[in-house]
């Protein structure tokens, strides 16, 4: 403790949020007791240390002393202003941007220099694109964030990613504020402050720019989730932490306005899906759905029902060649293929298929790789990767939207009596749902790129089925509890003809309950659906339209109006 002794004035103490020391009697008592009672003294110390970390703390240089003499982690005092973390992990939240060259590109390149520099990513926001702040004639950027646990001290943290940035392109000579191909900032770092010449940690500007709140937010829950978190939000110095925080500046009001978009990245362009639902057009090609099967297993046939489903104001083109229906036999991965490539590459090279979104229905990894390398542009799996321990990685690697949809068993037992037992099915399903995505964003999806969908009619009971159209927003708000990210994903709900409108209405033919799909197709609408999955486009197109307009008039920052 002999170095110790040298530091004793306030600046080289941890401080609390209100600038109060908290270890000035520690500093004091520690030599007195190590020098009678070695042994004491590490426990005695060890005790009070442990207290310490549920306080928000700024780094200084004498507490390196102390934590050095009892084996705890600790932050030292480098040459050059670097700092060292040399045990445990700490926690850190560090802000993306760019608005130069590709900037998705320049987002995952980033993310993949950041893994290797020991900076791994746990968790990721939605994507944003925003208009430029300060310097505003520019390009807009794309603006995210990440979690990511780190061994590195905060210096040394910056140092990594001001490297990042140089290797993709970033000039020290560019203008303040003005285009650039990536920008790392870091966020917040632990339970730290940290201050100095260089670095800043709350990074300073945090409060004043809804770009930055905004995924900021998302890599939150609605629950506190660490003490870490809990530092973040009495960093805000509000109340309510960072909700309120994001609630001064407009919160949600704020999302789909010109400024700050967000974004599904797709199809070498962005959706921004808070505009209006998307319709999804159903094609299948196989010979025993239970709708539509044998319709359209002829190249000619399909073509022909693309075209029609397209004139008729379809956004999307959702293709299947294996059928999902309760107890439907799987197909080989040969099989699947040979149906599904054909059609694939006709309906892509058909002009009125221009500025369309094809989607593939399938569960199979090696279908989803053949067909994104044909050029579909999103993979729909109605079994979140749980029919495919390779999907996952398929999809992390393919850079594509992903639908992760909810299901228990396969096609042949999700309507087993096992799978169908639920003692609230909303809530369930949202923590069921969210572990597969939890468990594919650590593979490597980020949150941007995920669709949800709560699998109306997959190991359900009718009365579940009416339960989770009605409870939409219940699942959105269970999900938010751990991710406020993936609660904000692109929701997909797909009631088309399903049989439980054949329970109800008593229609035993499947295009007979058309009309019973557009009251769904209504009620889910109303209730939060971006992107509703049907047979019949036009019809639902018109009630999407209606839907739309009513909470535009409710709010006219939901859904605007369809052009």
């Amino acid at each position: 403790m002999e170095e110790a002794s040298q530091h004793n004035t306030k600046d080289d103490c941890w401080v609390d949020i209100d600038g109060k020391v908290t270890l000035p009697y520690l500093l004091s008592l520690s030599t007195h007791i190590r020098s009678h009672f070695s042994f004491f003294f590490h426990i005695f110390m060890r005790r009070e240390a442990a207290l310490l970390p549920k306080q928000p703390l700024v780094y200084n240089p004498t507490i390196n002393c102390i934590l050095d003499a009892l084996g705890f982690s600790s932050l030292h005092n480098a040459p050059n202003s670097s700092v060292e973390v040399h045990s445990e992990d700490q926690e850190v939240v560090i802000a993306l941007g760019s608005n130069v060259g590709n900037r998705l590109q320049n987002f995952k390149e980033a993310l993949k220099l950041m893994n290797k520099s020991g900076i791994h990513i746990t968790r990721h926001a939605c994507l944003y694109e925003s208009a430029p702040a300060y310097v505003t004639d520019q390009p807009h950027f794309l603006n995210s964030a990440v979690r990511a646990v780190t061994k590195l001290g905060p210096h040394e943290l910056l140092a990594k990613l001001k490297k990042i940035e140089k290797d993709l392109g970033r000039t020290e000579d560019g203008i303040r504020y003005g285009p650039r191909p990536i920008d790392l900032d870091i966020l917040f770092y632990g339970k730290y402050k940290v201050s100095s010449n260089i670095l800043t940690v709350p990074h300073e500007r945090i409060w004043e720019r809804p770009f930055v709140v905004a995924p900021l937010m998302d890599i939150l829950g609605s629950a506190v989730d660490s003490d870490a978190v809990a530092c973040w939000h009495s960093f805000s110095g509000h109340s309510g932490g960072l909700f309120e925080t994001w609630k001064r500046l407009g919160g949600e009001s704020l999302i789909g306005e010109e400024g700050l978009k967000r974004v599904l990245p797709v199809a070498d362009g962005l959706l921004n899906w808070s505009q209006r639902t998307s319709v999804m057009g159903i094609l299948n090609l196989t010979p025993d759905s239970f709708s539509d099967g044998g319709k359209f297993q002829s190249v000619e046939h399909a073509v022909s029902q693309v075209r029609k489903m397209i004139s008729e104001g379809a956004d999307m083109i959702d293709i299947g060649a294996q059928s999902t229906r309760p107890m439907a036999s799987r197909i080989s991965v040969e099989e699947e293929l040979g149906r599904l490539i054909p059609v694939l590459e006709a309906v892509l090279t058909m002009p009125e298929a221009e500025g369309k979104l094809v989607s593939i229905d399938t569960f199979y990894s090696e279908v989803a790789s053949e067909a994104v390398s044909k050029g579909a542009h999103l993979i729909n799996d109605v079994s979140a990767g749980q029919l495919d321990p390779n999907m996952f990685k398929v999809i992390a690697d393919l850079d594509v939207p992903f639908v992760a949809m909810h299901m228990r068993g396969d096609p042949c037992t999700m309507q087993n009596s096992e799978n169908l037992q639920y003692d609230n099915v909303c809530k369930q399903i949202a923590s069921e749902l969210y572990s597969r995505v939890r468990e594919a964003e650590i593979s490597g999806i980020p949150a941007w790129r995920i669709i949800i969908d709560p699998g109306i009619g997959f190991s359900k009971k009718t009365e579940d089925n009416l339960d989770i159209l009605m409870g939409l927003p219940d699942i959105k708000a269970e999900i938010a509890k751990k991710s406020l990210a993936i609660s904000h994903a692109p929701l997909l709900i797909g009631p088309s003809r399903k049989s439980f409108l054949r329970e109800i209405c008593s229609r035993p033919v499947a295009d007979e309950r058309d009309p019973a799909t557009t009251a769904c197709v209504t009620v889910g609408v109303l209730g939060g659906a971006d992107i509703v999955r049907v047979h019949n486009v036009r019809d639902n197109l018109d009630a999407v339209k209606l839907c739309n307009a009513f909470l535009r008039q409710k709010s006219p920052r939901m859904k605007c109006s369809r052009q």
